[in-house]
């Protein structure tokens, strides 16, 4: 059944030959017969929700225009009674003849309608090539007074015209400041069938959305990074500004792009469009902080693949100082308990990783990195090939594979948990971990990198959350959703720093050294040098290596996949004319231009080359993303209507400390981090080799070429849109298209 509505007032009802005082809507069943039907209370209260008004009253709708033929076929007219305003009508035409000029005070002939002049107070217009508005068009769609127009995908009218089978469609109305209407339209079989635009991919089940988001904020940075910025920043003491930030910050944040990206369902360039579009650089700077980060972090995944392979021995290959790879200051005191651990003494772990994976030692620098490592680049080609086949289809399919990538570590984490526990010495390792120093609270350092852990270990601003959520149904509830994945995140964090901390006690006991010694190792160095140590030495060594390195392939994978499917989703949705049926060919092109990008990272010197992406071309980069996002969220778009949008949603409104967040704390909390990494930019150091003066020009350079996206497209816009500058402004905060909301089979567009 066809459904439409009008808006005029005071007209007689067709079916009852009564005036139509009363909320109605009309179906469209067999002869022409367009009967009257009172709407349920449901729905009446769903219109005054998301429409701020009642329809008004209904206008006789026997106008049903026969749709122009586009092979020249006779086409004519089913019902041609329409009943005139005193100001405005609308008169069939039963030919197709060729388009009119418009001049002032004449009709215009469009497509088969003679349409009033444009100062008319009436438009009815049908375009011969659209039934619903595209999203690049939504802005031209017709729109009803209570602000949304309605669209509804062809189903069968049977009856209507010489007794065959025809399709019944209604597109979207034109309208003026005074009156809408909406006109139906039925064509006949013979007629090529007017397709209806692609619904919008869908996660297959909610876990599937919950665990893509679990694995996605889940990384390797909650493996190495939070338990050592917690014993670094005053132990257990470090919790509390942790849960500050987390609370005031990072959830907020959180929370918001969720809601954004299910509610306007678009990735993180075109969204921009329906929010404030002069702000639609920075979804092309996402884009581009994606990129860095594909090209340094997957090489990080082809060093656990390393691992991986190598630990199918029967001795794990960093046991021994008998190798070709090792020097004279290999110290293997695990097997011979009378070695005495000096200043000077390398364990064979870190040489294996320095010397055999890494080869370091071929290498001078940033100004000399060497050349590149073959079997490296195997192995990232593999971890390419991999993400390749997992995303290639959409979230259907990355949505199934989390399903193993997204819960095996926790069972690993577990498993290594437990054994930890039950190493001699790991209590040593649990005390240093959780001892509270509470004067560290009173260092500024302590509060900021609380701040970044937290930002980064949730993963605003890298357009997956948008991407994610925009597959979600639209009633979806993202507010429990941000909530339940968060605090996993959190808890996975605090957990982790257990699972490392025991197994550092260990070390300790046996090096007979102090804990703070042992665990001077960061980042990745952490997990493949100390942390493979202890795995080695322990019963069982092969088994625990093996599931350790897998799991933290696992851990990659999953941010892998939503790192690619944000920039994926943006592009297709910004361009699905071009890239809309060819979503294989497109991963295929940027797998391939990843896995170009991240060819300096496999020589011989990639690894210094990834510390300085990591220090320089995400962080600053992705903090200032944020920021403008919500800067331009809570004040250009209005912290009223994005709640109101999310009553739509959700069914209530946020309460006053969300609003609170969204406007004030959440910015500031950003800004505060941004002002503290620019005052005092980091003094990279890796293994010996210290990193020169002009790297960090070099690395302010590589975040500010993805930042200035956000400029550059600003004045880009300013100058293309007409005006004064003061009009140009008004127009380029002005959110240029509308949301679809759906509604049953009826999809209404909030303007």
């Amino acid at each position: 059944m066809c459904f439409t509505h009008h808006t005029f007032s005071s007209y007689t009802c067709t079916a009852t030959s009564k005036p139509c005082n009363r909320v109605q809507l009309f179906f469209c069943f067999f002869e022409s017969v367009c009967v009257c039907s009172p709407v349920d209370e449901k729905t009446r209260e769903f219109l005054a929700a998301v429409g701020r008004q009642s329809f008004k009253q209904p206008r006789d709708t026997r106008g049903f225009w026969s749709r122009p033929l586009t092979n020249g076929q006779q086409h004519h007219l089913l019902t041609s009674r329409m009943e005139k305003s005193s100001s405005n009508e609308t008169e069939p035409l039963t030919s197709q003849k060729e388009l009119l000029d418009c001049t002032e005070g004449e009709d215009c002939k469009e497509n088969g309608l003679l349409v009033k002049n444009p100062k008319s107070a009436l438009q009815l217009v049908e375009d011969g090539n659209k039934v619903h508005p595209s999203q690049g068009d939504k802005g031209e769609a017709g729109q009803i007074s209570n602000g949304y127009s309605v669209v509804q995908s062809p189903v069968p009218c049977n009856g209507i015209g010489d007794g065959e089978d025809v399709q019944c469609t209604v597109p979207a109305a034109t309208t003026t400041t005074t009156t809408t209407t909406t006109s139906t339209t039925c064509g006949l079989e013979a007629q090529p069938q007017l397709l209806e635009p692609e619904e919008r991919e869908t996660w297959s089940k909610k876990m599937d959305f919950l665990l893509s988001v679990i694995g996605y904020a889940v990384d390797l940075g909650n493996v190495w990074r939070f338990p050592y910025i917690c014993y670094q920043n005053g132990g257990g003491a470090f919790l509390i500004p942790y849960t500050i930030m987390a609370i005031f910050g990072g959830i907020p944040l959180f929370y918001m792009e969720l809601a954004l990206g299910q509610y306007h369902r678009n990735g993180c360039i075109s969204i921009w469009r329906k929010i404030c579009p002069i702000f639609k650089g920075i979804g092309f700077t996402i884009c581009i902080i994606a990129f860095y980060i594909a090209s340094y972090y997957n090489t990080i995944m082809a060093w656990a693949l390393y691992y991986l392979i190598s630990s199918f021995t029967a001795e794990l290959p960093w046991t021994s100082c008998k190798n070709a790879w090792n020097t004279g200051n290999c110290t293997n005191y695990f097997t011979n308990a009378s070695i005495t651990w000096t200043p000077h003494s390398i364990s064979p772990a870190e040489e294996f990783y320095t010397r055999h994976v890494l080869q370091v030692q071929r290498s001078k620098g940033l100004d000399d990195l060497g050349g590149i490592s073959w079997q490296l680049t195997l192995c990232l080609l593999l971890i390419f090939t991999i993400v390749y086949f997992s995303i290639w289809k959409g979230v259907k399919t990355s949505g199934k594979v989390v399903w193993v990538t997204a819960t095996f570590p926790y069972i690993i984490l577990f498993i290594l948990l437990v054994r930890g526990a039950t190493l001699p010495g790991a209590w040593r390792g649990v005390v240093f971990y959780l001892k509270p120093d509470w004067q560290k609270l009173l260092a500024t350092e302590v509060w900021v990198d609380a701040a970044a852990q937290i930002f980064f270990s949730l993963g605003p601003g890298f357009g997956v959350l948008l991407a994610f959520a925009s597959y979600n149904k639209f009633h979806n509830n993202c507010y429990q959703d941000a909530l339940v994945t968060s605090t996993v995140n959190c808890m996975t964090s605090f957990v982790s720093g257990f699972v490392i901390f025991t197994v550092l006690g260990y070390m300790a006991e046996m090096r007979n050294e102090d804990v703070s010694e042992v665990a001077k190792d960061t980042g990745p160095s952490l997990l493949f040098i100390t942390y493979a140590e202890a795995i080695a030495n322990m019963p069982a060594s092969t088994f625990f290596a093996i599931i350790f390195f897998l799991m933290l392939l696992t851990l990659g994978l999953d941010s892998t996949f939503a790192g690619m499917e944000g920039v994926i989703t943006a592009v297709l949705d910004e361009f699905p004319h071009v890239w809309g049926k060819r979503r294989e060919w497109f991963v295929l092109g940027l797998i391939i231009a990843c896995f170009l990008g991240s060819l300096t990272t496999l020589t011989f010197g990639g690894a210094y080359v990834v510390k300085l992406f990591e220090e320089y071309a995400t962080g600053p980069a992705v903090l200032t993303v944020v920021f403008l996002e919500s800067i331009a969220v809570a004040w250009f778009y209005g912290i009223n209507q994005f709640c109101s949008d999310m009553k739509e949603m959700l069914g209530f409104t946020p309460g006053w400390y969300w609003r609170l967040c969204w406007v004030a704390i959440s910015p500031i909390f950003l800004l505060f981090i941004i002002c503290s990494f620019m005052s005092s930019p980091p003094d990279l150091r890796l293994f010996d080799y210290n990193y020169p003066y002009w790297t960090t020009i070099v690395g302010y350079c590589i975040g500010t070429s993805s930042v200035i996206c956000i400029p550059i497209y600003m004045a880009y816009r300013l100058i293309i849109t007409p005006g004064t500058f003061k009009e140009r402004i008004l127009k380029s905060i002005t959110p240029e298209t509308a949301t679809e909301i759906p509604f049953g089979d009826i999809r209404m567009n909030a303007v």
